[in-house]
């Protein structure tokens, strides 16, 4: 995990970003618009009459909340500076004047200070004109507990969107604002939540953090329970991602912490949010997400009905995630389920949950039977060696390739990315090990086959790619010269000719492009002249050192640039010379080759 937060930023001006980020809102969404004076996203008119649902804060938590502003879901939100609370008269424009008012209002708030009084203004203020408005205080955070939160009580955090979605696609329905508080409320107090952050969050526009600040987290450290304000939780600790999230579902479901056992998971139906708080990779947030189901099951016996993974409310660019359960409850209104509102589809930008209901309701456990489709066991050619003569060429080669990985990481380093070596190693040690093990057959075709399932599997990149391709038109061209009965020179030149020109169809890489077919090439075209291996393998070294000054002309040397390919010939070409003269018995040489 990357462990240092950057206060580098594409839009250091903070103003000019929170009101260009709302535009764009209506710009991904022709369903919304922007009032740009008062930073409210709102549905545009012309739909039924609803409950109108309205949200906000602070900038900085995107998606939320005006990505949430849409059919199903939001009907407004109102937006602040980052990390600010939006004011109280840009919150009763919007409830007074961007969303339909004809069957109530429901203003849906995150529990912080700033946000409950000035959305408490705006809703007073409408009520006050005669509106029909409810609000709705959300604290679902358990990072901070009882004794600590005191009064104020639990945070906000990502679970208040499983409240906007299941209100919002209820108030679609048509149903009441009685109702639509009713089970917006139920929702609430059934969610739990708690985060946790390996640094703290740079806001543009503001000066970088100072590493000596007792507020940054030391390198492997985490902070659990950090609030999307970069508000303290319940401690530091150096701890890996297992024994992280065991921690974090104690905080969400042990009983006996009396501080922090908000709710009682009763329900059969569960609902679990992955949240990423802004900069773990989507990488990253699978992992996580399936250490957290895996301990849920394990640990809790709870197997969730639905599992959101994704990024529904971020901490600017935190280097963290949150988990929030919802404990599935009746809702008692004659009407559809939690589970059926939270599945029911919506037009907002921000919410993403492409899987149907029924494909969770259907629970397939349903895979492909590999042996169905697998290739049938290799069949013998006929086209004979001699496997022993075979087994010492291989190993020698292979053993030959293996040693060179230093030299050839070393060119890597400077052309490319310095993996080509470990590569063709792992590759190398691979088919090394198999050879050692297995009892070689003595059929050309049959043996190779069995050495390009192990490249498949072993080796990966664009040489991995290459290797497979080559490998496998190889054996196609071998069993068809089965009738040769023995797997002389002159055979396998053919065949490695055939197989080339396969190759072609897929890199457009020829002599001179500065790639492996530098080395390649002069192998096939000596050996089909000479019949001799050693002289074809000596041909090919000649090649792969003549890549040294050649400019390339494919792969990721191109992009580098610079004078590198000055310095060393091409690192692929290299090994694959290693490899061949490996074959041919030619002893490595000492030193290794040196970069100049």
């Amino acid at each position: 995990m990357i462990e240092t937060m950057s206060a580098k930023h594409f839009v250091n001006d903070a103003t000019h970003l929170v009101n260009s980020a709302l535009q764009a809102l209506t710009i991904t969404n022709p369903s919304v618009a922007l009032d740009a004076e008062n930073k409210i996203i709102y549905r545009r008119p012309g739909h039924a009459p609803q409950v109108s649902i309205i949200s906000g804060g602070g900038s900085g938590h995107e998606p939320s909340f005006g990505a949430f502003v849409g059919e199903g879901l939001l009907s407004a939100s109102v937006a602040g500076t980052i990390f600010a609370s939006p004011s109280a008269e840009q919150i009763r424009r919007a409830i007074m004047s961007r969303v339909d008012a004809q069957k109530g209002i429901l203003v849906t708030v995150m529990n912080y200070t700033g946000d409950v009084l000035n959305f408490g203004m705006g809703v007073e203020k409408a009520k006050a004109a005669g509106m029909k408005v409810e609000m709705l205080v959300v604290g679902d955070d358990v990072g901070v507990g009882r004794a600590k939160a005191g009064k104020v009580g639990r945070r906000g955090i990502a679970g208040t969107v499983l409240v906007h979605k299941i209100s919002g696609a209820l108030a679609a329905t048509g149903a009441s604002l009685e109702d639509v508080y009713k089970v917006a409320k139920l929702t609430a107090e059934n969610i739990v939540s708690v985060g946790a952050s390996l640094d703290h969050v740079h806001v543009p526009g503001r000066a970088p953090p100072d590493p000596n600040s007792s507020e940054k987290l030391a390198d492997g450290e985490v902070e659990i329970g950090m609030g999307i304000h970069n508000e303290p939780g319940s401690g530091r600790e150096k701890v890996e991602l297992p024994k992280l999230v065991e921690r974090m579902l104690q905080q969400l479901l042990d009983q006996k912490d009396k501080d922090r056992a908000f709710l009682r998971v009763n329900s059969n139906e569960v609902v679990l949010l992955i949240n990423n708080l802004g900069g773990v990779s989507v990488l990253e947030l699978g992992g996580i997400t399936a250490e957290v189901v895996g301990q849920l099951e394990k640990n809790y016996n709870i197997k969730p009905v639905r599992v959101l993974s994704g990024t529904y409310m971020t901490s600017l660019n935190g280097l963290g995630f949150s988990i929030s359960i919802l404990n599935v409850v009746n809702t008692n209104i004659g009407g559809p389920s939690m589970l059926q509102l939270l599945d029911a589809p919506c037009e907002a930008t921000g919410w993403a949950a492409p899987v149907k209901k029924e494909t969770w309701e259907a629970k397939s456990s349903q895979v492909r039977d590999a042996s169905a489709s697998a290739v049938d066991e290799i069949q013998a050619s006929g086209l004979k060696i001699d496997p022993e003569a075979e087994k010492a060429a291989l190993i020698s080669g292979l053993e030959r390739l293996i040693a060179a990985e230093p030299a050839v990481t070393r060119m890597d380093t400077v052309v490319g990315d310095g993996d080509c070596g470990i590569g063709l190693k792992r590759g190398a040690e691979s088919v090394l090990k198999m050879v050692s093990q297995t009892k070689l057959s003595g059929d050309a075709v049959v043996d190779l086959s069995k050495i390009v399932q192990v490249v498949e599997n072993t080796m990966d990149g664009t040489s991995g790619a290459l290797y497979a391709i080559f490998l496998n038109s190889l054996v196609h061209y071998l069993r068809q010269q089965a009738s040769a009965g023995v797997a002389t020179a002159k055979v396998w030149g053919t065949a490695l000719k055939q197989a080339s020109e396969a190759l072609s169809r897929y890199t457009p890489a020829q002599p001179g492009d500065r790639t492996l077919i530098d080395a390649l090439h002069p192998f096939i075209e000596v050996l089909n002249a000479s019949g001799d291996f050693k002289k074809a393998a000596e041909a090919s070294k000649k090649g792969a050192e003549g890549t040294k000054g050649m400019k390339a002309s494919l792969g990721r040397t191109v992009y580098i640039g610079g004078s590198g390919f000055e310095q060393v010939p091409d690192p692929g070409a290299w090994g694959l010379s290693e490899l061949f003269l490996g074959l041919a018995g030619v002893k490595s040489s000492e030193p290794d080759y040196e970069m100049v």
